[in-house]
């Protein structure tokens, strides 16, 4: 199952970080977490890995509007980006609006156990 879109460019590593921030400050968005995947598991458990970085880009109007709606979607917050590297490329994905659209509507869902 794909749940996401990918961008892919042959400009380095590095400078696709920065155009991804860049787009995300233009939409709105702003980073609060970055993970770096490759280092995290390179020094807790000595795999070596492609660069790969997480960032978990929230645009606050939209969270506010979202979680109004419906406390649960907090699961699905920040909104993650992946920047790695692949066979000499430099890939971007994020997710879809269609991968959101599983979330159940209702805050009554059936697979729901507790209160929200």
């Amino acid at each position: 199952m794909d749940y996401g879109i990918t961008i892919c460019t042959p400009i380095p590593f590095a400078s696709a970080v920065a155009r991804v921030r860049e787009a995300l400050k233009a939409q709105g968005f702003g980073v609060l977490t970055e993970i770096d995947v490759q280092a995290t598991l390179r020094d807790k458990l000595g795999h070596d890995m492609e660069d790969y970085l997480i960032l978990g880009a929230c645009n606050p109007p939209l969270a506010h509007r979202a979680l109004a709606a419906d406390r649960r979607i907090g699961l699905l917050l920040p909104c993650n980006v992946v920047v790695r590297t692949a066979d000499g490329q430099t890939l971007m994905r994020r997710s879809t609006r269609r991968s959101w659209r599983r979330w159940p509507a209702s805050p009554r869902s059936s697979r729901s156990r507790t209160r929200p």
